[in-house]
């Protein structure tokens, strides 16, 4: 049995790995995660450490053993040194889509505009920019991209400019979206991830104390099902909740990417400067349970895990 290595991927540059979403590079025949590039090593004010940042590349055969390729390049399209997160890529007819969260320059504090950037490549290296999306307001991040049953494919997404509650939009087409308008209210979260699996849709989303579960017959209507992630583990550097994650679904098989802080003084608060040993991130995979109308995850179960080449799938 292979079970996943923990955590699974390092940063070698900033040990700052966070945001990632994984798929299969058609190209390279390569599992690739991609992810924000934290730069938690850089002194500066306030929450500079988290702006400034690139887009990493990780690539792997089976799901072990990844390999940091370096950032992705091109996707300026302004003067500067900006910044970009929490990455959606997905393959579609020929060629990949990238919604990505952006920001400009590196500011020190939370309040910028930022917005969604829609991206196009075939190859996942060269990536052409398509357009800066209108979305519900001028503090958008964290894009989530399915196609509904309705056939139409559709967006979820933080607006920050109400609370952080997700809000959608719909496309016929992955270049033109009309915004729905919100889809979980309520508690503020953010990096909603919407899935199929066992014969239902999930969404989850981060919580800052885990990974609130919702689920739905038709991507419109969610209910409440419970929350994963939200107790430490005992494998190396999972001792954490688990921050914003990508679900990778196989059949019966779902894995859930997320990323960890090292460790957080129970009196911490959302953008006060840590020092650099609580500042790291590692990405983290288990393994999801359907159980009844919840999901479930232990961070601790051992299972094989072997990802095979994504074009059998």
């Amino acid at each position: 049995m292979r079970i996943p290595e923990a955590p699974l991927f390092i940063d070698p540059i900033y040990i700052g790995a966070a945001d990632p979403v994984i798929f299969w590079n058609h190209t390279e025949k390569l599992w690739w995660i991609v992810y924000t590039q934290r730069m938690h090593s850089i002194p500066g004010p306030g929450v500079t450490r988290v702006h400034g940042s690139k887009l990493g590349v990780a690539s792997s055969q089976d799901g072990h053993d990844w390999l940091y390729r370096g950032t992705l390049e091109g996707l300026e399209f302004e003067h500067g040194h900006n910044t970009w997160w929490a990455p959606e890529i997905f393959w579609e007819k020929d060629r990949y889509h990238m919604y990505a969260s952006y920001v400009q320059g590196m500011p020190i504090n939370w309040n910028r505009p930022r917005t969604i950037i829609h991206y196009t490549s075939t190859d996942g290296w060269q990536w052409k920019l398509e357009s800066k999306l209108k979305l519900s307001s001028e503090r958008v991040i964290d894009a989530c991209v399915a196609k509904i049953p309705s056939g139409k494919w559709r967006m979820w997404f933080k607006d920050e400019n109400d609370g952080s509650q997700t809000y959608c939009a719909d496309s016929d087409d992955l270049y033109h979206w009309e915004n729905v308008g919100i889809a979980i209210p309520g508690e503020g979260h953010e990096g909603a991830n919407v899935f199929f699996f066992q014969g239902c849709w999930w969404l989850i989303a981060d919580y800052w104390k885990g990974q609130g579960v919702y689920r739905s017959d038709d991507c419109q209507h969610w209910q409440p099902a419970g929350m994963i992630l939200d107790k430490p583990g005992n494998r190396p550097f999972d001792h954490s909740i688990g921050n914003h994650a990508d679900v990778l679904v196989m059949g019966d098989d779902a894995f859930i990417f997320y990323f960890t802080h090292q460790k957080r003084p129970e009196d911490w608060q959302r953008g006060d400067v840590l020092p650099l040993e609580l500042r790291t991130t590692y990405i983290q995979v288990a393994r999801l349970h359907r159980q009844g109308d919840i999901l479930i995850c232990n961070r601790d179960e051992e299972y094989d895990f072997v990802l095979p080449p994504g074009d059998k799938l």
